[in-house]
Formats: structure tokens, C-alpha cells, sequence
């Protein structure tokens, strides 16, 4: 199963950063902590599951964990920062792509278009106009 790094991090996103959020200077260290607190939100549960697996990846984790740090001292454009190095971590390594996206809660994918005429679409099962001319012939 071939998985888009680019939508897989994007969808990812709001689980880490509610991790990072609700645990603040502390985020590594609780994902470091393999002891799930039971009272934990499941958003931030799936979120620091995602993130210990994505610092499980030798080659990425120094630079994610300063990704999070930013993300946790409020730097400006941190999120954006975040979500390509989790997205850089992801392209070079389809495994890890895989195992990410496998944790995303079902119906978590989420299509996005934007500009004149842009339209998105999960599933289709008939016609798309978005065209103000377009004619249609059965």
C-alpha cells in the first residue's frame, strides 16, 4: 500500500499538536513514557502514539523533537515546520508511512481544494461539473 506522505502528514497534524499542546516543555519526555494515562484525551493519546513512532525513526528524530520544541515555545510558522519534517520522515520511509497512517482514526483523510472552480472529492460515483459552459450527453 502506497501512502501520500504529504496528506498522511497533514492529517497527522492535529494529533501531535494536541499532544504538544496539553503537555507543553514536557511532550518528549511524555512520549518517551510508554505508560498511557488513562484520563488522557484520545485525540492526544493518538497523537503521542503517533509521535513516539515518528521518533522511533533514528535518521529523523533529532529534528523532530526540535520541530516539537519549537511547536511547544509558540515559534512562528512552527506547525508548517513540523508537519514537513514529519512529512520528510514519512517520504523516506514507507514503513513508517504505513504505520502512521494505520493509526489515523477511521474517515480521518480530509480533501481540500481551493481557487476558482477547485473542487474536492473523497468518493464520486457521478458527474463533477465545474465548469460554468460544461453540457453533459448520456
Amino acid at each position: 500500500m502506497d501512502v501520500d506522505a504529504a496528506q498522511t502528514a497533514a492529517a497527522v497534524m492535529p494529533y501531535v499538536t494536541a499532544a504538544v499542546t496539553t503537555y507543553g516543555m514536557s511532550t518528549l519526555d511524555r512520549i518517551r513514557d510508554t505508560a498511557v494515562d488513562k484520563a488522557t484525551d484520545a485525540t492526544v493519546g493518538v497523537g503521542q502514539r503517533m509521535l513516539n513512532r515518528l521518533l522511533g525513526r533514528e535518521e529523523s528524530r533529532e529534528i523532530l523533537e526540535g520541530a516539537v520544541l519549537d511547536v511547544v515555545a509558540g515559534e512562528q510558522d512552527s506547525e508548517s515546520a513540523l508537519r514537513l519534517q514529519i512529512r520528510k520522515a514519512l517520504a523516506a520511509d514507507p514503513e513508517l508511512a504505513q504505520d502512521v497512517a494505520a493509526m489515523l482514526p477511521a474517515g480521518s483523510v480530509h480533501n481540500e481544494a481551493s481557487g476558482a472552480g477547485a473542487i474536492a472529492i473523497g468518493t464520486n460515483s457521478g458527474i463533477a461539473n465545474t465548469g460554468a459552459n460544461a453540457s453533459f450527453h448520456r
